[in-house]
């Protein structure tokens, strides 16, 4: 297997990180996962879009373009043969003497890698458990930096309980998951949350958007309850590796019937047509 590193493709066993890489010691960069669809990257542009936006929230400047890494990517993908699967994209602020902050000299430090992954069908036809947690991560969510302890811990909870999500609210109004954004569906409306600063503003989260008005399916970008959480009809969770995921319980409660709804079943297959626009589904 070859990685991308800096901007040479070399094998995996020839790249090595500095101990003073800020990425490393500070979780100070960020970071893409791109799905990759019979060997074609999936909502490509639209990821090292948001790449650019949270580097340059962070005053990171990327050490070669957009359509340079694109090409690094396509490349990367090429090498490695890879049909079905993700690519990790980080970029760290580079190495420096350990110092908080930001070092003059260092050149920002690009590191991606291709994992084969299968399509979580299962996952999709039979949706997952979650659990509830507030949500205590900083507030600057709508970036997509290295700094995951909270949502690690987040998942490491739902795991513990035997379920695959934990949903994260602030003083009671439901943010998003640990990985994931969340959506419910109430008397046929569709509501998640903004765009804010609270959330990431998931790719394959815009793509349920754009799928639900041309199903004219009504869609609310609004803060809403845990209570109204549990009263949902369908409640679902949106992100790169999940698709588009029906959540059939809550802490012990049932969803709805317990069972994938209507609405969920309707934007799960026009995620399906997304996807055979970009590539072969296995």
């Amino acid at each position: 297997m070859v990685i991308l590193f800096d901007e040479q493709l070399i094998p995996r066993n020839r790249a090595y990180v500095d101990i003073e890489d800020r990425g490393y010691q500070f979780g100070d960069g960020v970071y893409e996962v791109i799905r990759v669809y019979g060997g074609k990257m999936f909502c490509k542009t639209q990821h090292l879009s948001r790449l650019e936006q949270s580097a340059k929230e962070i005053r990171l400047h990327l050490p070669f373009s957009l359509e340079r890494l694109d090409t690094l990517l396509e490349e990367l993908v090429s090498q490695n043969r890879l049909r079905e699967g993700t690519i990790y994209l980080q970029v760290s602020r580079g190495t420096a003497p350990r110092n908080h902050p930001f070092p003059e000299q260092a050149r920002p430090m690009v590191v991606a890698y291709t994992t084969e992954a299968p399509r979580p069908l299962q996952t999709l036809r039979e949706g997952v458990r979650a659990i509830t947690e507030p949500d205590l991560r900083w507030l600057r969510c709508d970036i997509k930096s290295l700094n995951l302890l909270g949502a690690v811990l987040a998942k490491q909870k739902a795991v513990d309980s035997g379920c695959q999500e934990t949903i994260l609210h602030r003083d009671g109004r439901v943010t998003e998951g640990s990985s994931t954004n969340v959506f419910i569906v109430k008397d046929g409306q569709l509501a998640t949350h903004p765009a804010d600063n609270f959330i990431l503003r998931g790719i394959t989260r815009d793509v349920v958007i754009e799928s639900a008005h041309e199903l004219g399916i009504p869609v609310t970008e609004r803060v809403f309850s845990v209570e109204e959480l549990f009263r949902a009809d369908e409640v679902f969770i949106s992100s790169t590796t999940m698709e588009v995921t029906p959540v059939v319980s809550i802490d012990g409660r049932k969803v709805g019937t317990g069972s994938p709804g209507p609405l969920t079943r309707q934007l799960q297959t026009a995620f399906e047509k997304r996807i055979s626009h970009s590539g072969s589904p296995s």
